[in-house]
């Protein structure tokens, strides 16, 4: 009876609750120490309206607004949004706070805990303190330099035979975004899941994290279990997904399945907890999903503006091949007769990385990284400012705009892969670069991300020429979750002779 209610009441209602309880709240004094507080952001020249304003301009351009507040109020400001109220850390010195500080300082657990229904109970934010870091350390297990060493050989086997059945003829048009999208997961769900899953079941685990994905929109943000179909959709999907994964370390555990031992999952089914507990069937589904997430988003976006980046500068892919060439003359191999990689000839390709550096740059996934301030936090800038963040405010870091600043990236527009080599390393002063996070809490998939993007882009690169079908560059779509290009990403291959 009560989800009838909630499901027929009109919209607008909802609508109007919520800004009922937000100007509630919003308008309550604010917890802990005000005693130098950052400066707090009360009015939009883009969207004039008393109160709301603000969030109506972050909802609409969030960098743009960030950049703006940042040339007006400095490097840390406060922004109201809804009943949250937001401060920004813009800068090495000031964002060096925000990656050194602890989690009994600026926690993780509060601000994504609208990720706990995608994830599940129990797993990673939900997980208690203990348990989060054995669940951590396992994760870190998996990816370490033996499995990447492995995971090379299966990641260029999949982008081989994706090209094969993907860019048919000598030359066509396609649509790179969605080639990489799926290829991403494909060479994940091989290194991550097991063959088993790749091969028996991956059209089922690719519909339910298609619905997985969809459940994840702005509003989920703040009202994550909200009375909406992409969450229905979400909850099922996830309950599948137990399920069908359930069945496989059922398998498994019989010897019945179908794995080398490489893939993650073989790590995530035997974790055991200090107290002895084996870890259940729906926590190793919530921790594969939770890896699924960060590295199909990282690697997806990352490997199609690297790609579109490159192919936009006819230099750039002179460059890319004649760095294929050079490490496989090194090894004794040659690049187009079928001779295969292996992980030291991927760590060879400096100009690779540089250019998968510098489009994370440009292009990072994430327009906020955020914490929630447990007790009021002290923070410095460049200008020998201190403020004193209260306790129960957000606090963010922004890396799209933290990695533009012209005093730090010259002609920060500009995709220039030559600023990390060793006459410039414009990345080297502390917390200034930013693509995979930083401090304690950087992304421990990083070494995953260089080793998948930088292996099928060597194949692609190597097997064909490419070229925008489009003139420049796609607009960034920052209206989306997860920054990725807005517009025509197509492009025009030729198989290489």
């Amino acid at each position: 009876m009560m989800m009838l209610i909630l499901e027929e009441t009109p919209v607008f209602v909802w609508v109007t609750v919520a800004i009922v309880i937000s100007l509630y709240l919003f308008l309550r004094p604010r917890r802990g120490s005000t005693k130098d507080a950052p400066p707090v952001v009360l009015s939009s020249p883009v969207f004039p309206v008393p109160l709301i304003g603000m969030g109506l301009e972050f909802c609409s351009s969030p960098v743009k607004m960030i950049t703006r507040c940042h040339e007006k109020y400095g490097s840390v400001f406060t922004i109201p949004i809804a009943h949250k109220r937001i401060t920004l850390l813009v800068g090495p010195e000031a964002q060096e706070t925000f990656f050194k500080a602890g989690d009994d300082s600026l926690s993780q657990n509060e601000v994504y805990d609208f990720m706990r229904p995608v994830f599940g109970k129990d797993v990673v934010y939900d997980a208690t303190r203990k348990n989060r870091q054995v669940q951590f350390q396992n994760m870190a297990n998996g990816l370490r330099t033996q499995r990447l060493k492995v995971y090379v050989e299966k990641i260029e086997r999949e982008t081989r035979l994706y090209l094969k059945e993907n860019f048919v003829g000598e030359e066509g048009e396609i649509d790179l975004l969605h080639a990489l999208s799926e290829l991403t997961i494909l060479t994940a769900s091989r290194c991550l899941h097991g063959d088993d899953v790749r091969e028996e079941m991956f059209k089922e685990v690719a519909e339910l994290y298609h619905d997985l994905d969809s459940g994840l929109t702005p509003l989920t943000v703040f009202w994550p279990n909200a009375p909406i179909k992409v969450h229905r959709d979400r909850n099922a999907a996830r309950d599948k997904m137990v399920q069908l994964f359930s069945k496989v370390i059922k398998r498994r555990r019989e010897g019945k399945g179908k794995t080398d031992g490489t893939d993650i999952l073989s790590i995530f089914m035997d974790i055991k907890y200090k107290d002895g507990t084996l870890i259940n069937e729906e926590q190793v589904t919530g921790l594969l999903i939770a890896l699924l997430f960060a590295g199909q988003h990282t690697s997806c976006i990352t490997s199609t503006w690297t790609s579109l980046f490159i192919a936009n500068q006819p230099n750039i892919v002179e460059r890319i091949v004649k760095e294929q060439k050079l490490v496989f003359a090194k090894h004794d191999k040659k690049p187009m007769n079928g001779d295969t990689l292996d992980f030291d000839m991927v760590n060879e390709m400096g100009f690779m990385h540089d250019c998968m550096r510098e489009a994370l740059r440009l292009c990072p996934p994430l327009i906020l990284l955020m914490r929630m301030a447990m007790k009021d936090v002290e923070v410095k800038t460049a200008d020998k400012q201190t403020y004193t963040i209260p306790k129960g405010d957000i606090v963010g870091v922004a890396p799209s705009v933290g990695m533009r600043l012209p005093h730090i990236f010259p002609k920060p527009d500009d995709f220039d892969p030559d600023r990390y080599g060793p006459d410039r390393e414009e990345h080297k002063q502390p917390y200034a670069y930013m693509g995979f996070g930083g401090g304690m809490h950087s992304c421990m998939g990083q070494n995953f991300a260089f080793v998948q993007v930088k292996t099928i882009l060597s194949v692609l690169f190597r097997e064909f020429s490419i070229e925008r079908i489009e003139p420049g560059m796609p607009d960034i779509d920052y209206e989306a979750m997860v920054v990725g290009p807005k517009g025509d990403c197509r492009v025009r291959y030729k198989k290489r002779s």
